[in-house]
């Protein structure tokens, strides 16, 4: 009688190791888009969040809140005003000298505001990029408000012979400044003879073009090593422009701050500001294919890389009357 076979032959396993090598093969992606759908979706709350925040601010003190402190970058942004309406009332207590100056209290990076500074706000951290903190323990995070369509100092550009005229923001940051460069008084005793203003808070019935139409917040990314994409403690990097596309393959323009392009992952930089490229931003993230926005009512959309240029300007804008027409 012929004897049972009880073990599998070398064949027989080496085709088993080969189907279940395809398969693992064919799940991965769907494993990693399924990963990166949860990482989407928990970001799309962090802006969902920080918009009501924003939007509770604006009822209690019936404007928005500067993008940067009355003088400058240095001195309080955006970040510190926003949170107490997003759950953190006790960091915020411990802030001081917000929309200050040096001759009336410390700066961002020193105690007591490095409590603060140093902290890393979950709402404020989007799981698909790598939590940073370039500068002395200080965190980066991934959203940054919008400052319209041309640039960080809000005047018109001149771009291929074309002036691009500044057609209002929700959020201002440097409006008024020097077009090539400034970051407020450098000491108190500069301070004491400041005539500019920044930050100015804006109502929400100046968005004339509707507050469903206009961009409220965008993602940033974290720059990586020393890179201070993402540093919204300080003011030149607290949010975007849409003269530049989300994730443009053009330069970010990070006047006064440091980029590294040693890291290939960083986006393209520079810290030169010119008058036909000043300080900007533009939005970016580590999804593939575009960002995600909240509008000035609340709302919260994917915007792709691809969007048409004139519409993108448009949603940027909050005083243009034009139409963003098709944005998502």
């Amino acid at each position: 009688m012929r004897a049972l076979r009880t073990a599998f032959t070398l064949v027989e396993l080496l085709v088993v190791i080969a189907i279940i090598g395809v398969l693992v093969a064919l799940l991965l992606p769907a494993v990693q888009s399924a990963r990166e759908a949860a990482r989407r979706n928990q970001c799309q709350n962090n802006l969902k969040q920080t918009a009501l925040g924003m939007l509770n601010y604006e009822d209690t003190f019936q404007k928005l809140p500067g993008g940067v402190g009355a003088y400058g970058c240095c001195w309080g942004t955006w970040q510190v005003r926003v949170l107490p309406y997003i759950e953190q009332a006790a960091l915020a207590r411990i802030y001081v000298n917000s929309d200050g100056n040096d001759a009336t209290g410390p700066r961002y990076r020193v105690a007591p505001n490095l409590t603060v500074t140093q902290a890393r706000i979950k709402s404020w951290t989007c799981p698909s990029d790598i939590p940073n903190a370039p500068n002395g323990g200080i965190t980066s995070h991934n959203y940054g408000v919008n400052y319209g369509n041309t640039s960080f100092y809000q005047e018109p550009i001149v771009s291929g012979g074309v002036t691009i005229p500044f057609l209002g923001a929700p959020f201002t940051a440097y409006k008024g400044g020097l077009a090539t460069g400034d970051d407020g008084p450098v000491n108190a005793s500069q301070a004491q003879g400041w005539t500019r203003f920044y930050g100015i808070p804006v109502r929400l019935a100046e968005i004339t073009d509707g507050t469903s139409n206009t961009l409220m917040l965008g993602e940033n990314v974290q720059g990586r090593l020393t890179d201070l994409r993402g540093y919204g403690w300080w003011g030149g990097a607290t949010g975007f422009v849409t003269f530049l596309s989300p994730n443009s393959t053009e330069p970010d323009v990070l006047t006064g701050g440091t980029c590294n392009l040693n890291d290939k992952n960083n986006p393209p930089c520079t810290t030169t500001s010119t008058t036909s490229r000043p300080r900007m931003l533009a939005t970016r993230s580590r999804h593939p294919n575009g960002v995600q926005v909240a509008f000035c009512d609340g709302h919260i959309g994917f915007v792709t890389n691809n969007v048409n240029y004139n519409v993108w300007q448009a949603a940027g804008s909050s005083q243009g009357a034009d139409s963003t027409g098709d944005l998502q």
